[in-house]
């Protein structure tokens, strides 16, 4: 028998349908000398910080950085029943082999090879690398199964992702947030995000806008307009100069242009044009991407490549006229099959394309993002394999006391745009010549502004995301910018979740906007922890450990380095009370320092780091009482030393009797005593 492993249930019943394993069992499928099993995406984590030692469970700084030795996945409780479902699978005795054929990606290799180790498994493994769930695909792929050792690497990189990130997270949150006394979540990837954000904000906050003014020259058919003029005054001179001057056609320039198709997509330009044409966030677009795969109505998502590999050329025509029929258009004329196919450009998958089941499929059953989604991959497509967009442009200077220029363009073959495109309007200058007297019908003079720079939408930055620190890596780099198409939807929502970053609604657009929160933090992280080159030489890194050259250990070795100086090094920055305010309600006056001392789930603390002062909420004076120290009486003992304290209940008899509370502290503890009466 052999073990077949998938990411997910639907996918598992995709493969079983295949492989004939349809008898149904208790966690798994069986046929045909296979069983099917599954997880549920990630059935074990990274162990947190107090499993590898129990004084971890309380944040300190002294404790920090927190560097185990080796790292440890535990068992997510609600899925315990299936990974012991799975253990009992590959110890049986009838099986031989395990296949791996979660999904065909770095994040489906940990999945995969996280199960198999903590099950202790030794038996042969082979890979299932495929690019879509279609039957036909599926066979193929259970035909030419690879040796899993071919994915070491994939898998190395993914292990050493998840404990840099781990690393970050847990030492660079828990430090950040003991230092500023509020929760802030900080990320090897997310931080410097936010800090492209933040920089961003910034830059429009102190946009300076400068007017500037221009003549204009309004003929029948075309407007000529002049140069710049910083003062309107002179804008003005310039035109009652025009009034009294003839306008010549001094010069006529035109040349041919063209523009060449666009590539097919992968997915980081697939949730740029879903959020710029039809508003959908990265992870919506993922999601819906993720379904139509599961589906077999699309090939796999999570892909950085927009070719096709060279031995898919002779499939590209049928490629095209599944486009064609899923997107409602003819197909181009002719179909320039060589433009989207280059195999250096693919890395583990080529580009995202409609599949064939597509084609066959009646696709208004499907939810209508889903129907969005398919119509975009299949436009572009019939675009990708179009000839290049052509057309003539025309330069025209009038001289006029000064001079005034205006462009015309004219459409040759529309080729790529025609799928959906606006085309450029049509407007020639036939009839002008050089020397030619012109009479201007009107001449103005309009004011305009210099622009600031654009907020980001999710389309804007995740360009950005995909080209920061671009142009100071190698040329020969194979990963780039922060974070992997892969990745990029779950960082922007995590920002969101933690408080760090909104979606604002502006016109007709969602933009990016940073809290209050993320600006505090960018503030006082040091330059490291939001540095978008860093990062994404990390990613770079990354690569080079998957294909074999650079050790784990020797990337991770910089993550813990940096993270000891960092503890070791820095300095908080003042004026931090400002930065981040205390969303804690105050309740009285510290007895020792006289700083605010504020109420919080175990108690209530002095806001002043250096003092010690605090009241337990369930001190044992209270609880051998049936009492709690609560906000009411905390206040009055903060403000007079003294509460009354009703219904409390004797240890030793039971009996139930009313007395007063008073405070004492001793400089180092706060005591209690009761009192009675006037006492």
């Amino acid at each position: 028998m052999q073990l077949v492993i998938a990411e997910k249930p639907s996918v598992a019943q995709s493969l079983s349908k295949v492989l004939g394993a349809t008898m149904r069992r208790d966690g798994y499928l069986e046929g045909n000398g296979f069983l099917v099993s599954w997880c549920f995406g990630h059935l074990a984590g990274l162990a947190d910080a107090e499993y590898y030692d129990s004084r971890y469970a309380k944040w300190k700084k002294e404790d920090l950085p927190i560097i185990p030795s080796s790292f440890r996945f535990l068992i997510a409780e609600d899925k315990r029943n299936q990974f012991d479902i799975l253990r009992k699978l590959m110890r049986r005795e009838d099986v031989t082999g395990i296949i791996n054929a979660c999904d065909a990606g770095r994040e489906g290799e940990l999945i995969f090879r996280t199960v198999y180790h903590l099950a202790g498994c030794s038996k042969p493994m082979k890979r299932l690398w495929i690019s879509s769930m279609e039957d036909d695909t599926i066979r193929e792929g259970f035909d030419n199964l690879r040796p899993g050792s071919d994915f070491d690497g994939l898998h190395k990189s993914a292990l050493c992702r998840a404990e840099a990130d781990w690393l970050v997270g847990i030492n660079a949150t828990r430090y950040f947030s003991l230092l500023y006394g509020t929760k802030l979540n900080v990320g090897r990837v997310m931080s410097p995000t936010l800090s492209l954000l933040v920089q961003r904000e910034s830059e429009i906050a102190s946009f300076v806008p400068e007017a500037y003014y221009t003549v204009e020259l309004e003929f029948p058919e075309f407007t000529a307009v002049s140069e710049k003029f910083p003062d309107k005054e002179d804008a003005a001179f310039q035109a009652a100069l025009s009034q009294k001057k003839q306008a010549v056609v001094a010069s006529i320039r035109h040349w041919g242009k063209e523009e060449k198709a666009p590539a097919l997509y992968d997915l980081t330009t697939l949730q740029r044009d879903a959020n710029r044409l039809l508003g959908y966030t990265a992870q919506q677009t993922l999601d819906y991407l993720q379904a139509l795969y599961e589906k077999k109505l699309c090939t796999y998502p999570r892909t950085d490549s927009r070719c096709l590999t060279d031995d898919m050329l002779g499939s590209v025509p049928a490629i095209v006229q599944c486009a064609a029929g899923t997107y409602g258009a003819d197909a181009p004329t002719e179909i320039l099959a060589e433009q989207v196919c280059n195999s250096k450009k693919v890395s583990d998958h080529h580009a995202i394309l409609p599949t064939t089941e597509a084609g066959k499929q009646n696709l208004s059953v499907l939810p209508k993002a889903e129907q969005n989604i398919l119509k975009l991959i299949s436009r572009q497509v019939l675009m990708a394999v179009s000839g290049a967009y052509r057309y003539r442009e025309a330069e025209i200077t009038i001289a006029c006391e000064g001079t005034f220029k205006t462009t015309m363009k004219m459409l040759l073959d529309a080729g790529w745009k025609k799928y959906g495109q606006k085309s450029i309007p049509q407007k020639w200058f036939s009839g002008l010549e050089v020397g030619q007297v012109l009479t201007p019908s009107k001449i103005s003079v309009k004011d305009g502004k210099t622009q600031p720079p654009k907020h980001f939408t999710e389309d804007l930055l995740l360009s950005s995301m995909e080209t920061a620190g671009a142009k100071d890596m190698p040329e020969d780099a194979e990963r780039k910018g922060l974070g992997t198409p892969a990745t990029r939807a779950g960082i922007l929502e995590k920002l969101v979740s933690t408080g760090m970053l909104e979606r604002r609604k502006v016109k007709q657009q969602t933009i990016l906007v940073p809290t209050a929160l993320g600006n505090s933090l960018i503030t006082v992280l040091p330059e490291q922890l939001q540095s978008p080159l860093l990062t994404a030489e990390w990613e770079h890194r990354l690569s080079q450990v998957q294909k074999g050259e650079l050790e784990p250990e020797e990337f991770l070795a910089g993550i813990q380095g940096m993270l000891t100086d960092l503890v070791a090094d820095y300095c908080p920055v003042s004026g931090a009370d400002i930065l981040f305010p205390s969303a804690e309600t105050t309740v009285g006056k510290c007895p020792r320092c006289g700083r605010p001392v504020i109420e919080r789930s175990k108690g209530y603390f002095c806001t002043n780091k250096d003092c010690k002062f605090v009241l337990w909420r369930d001190s044992r004076f209270f609880t051998l009482k049936q009492k709690t120290l609560d906000k009411k009486t905390a206040q009055l003992l903060l403000e007079k030393g003294r509460a009354p304290l009703k219904g409390c209940v004797s240890s030793k008899t039971g009996n139930v009797y009313d007395a007063a509370v008073v405070l004492e502290d001793d400089g180092e503890r706060a005591h209690f005593k009761l009192v009675f009466g006037n006492g």
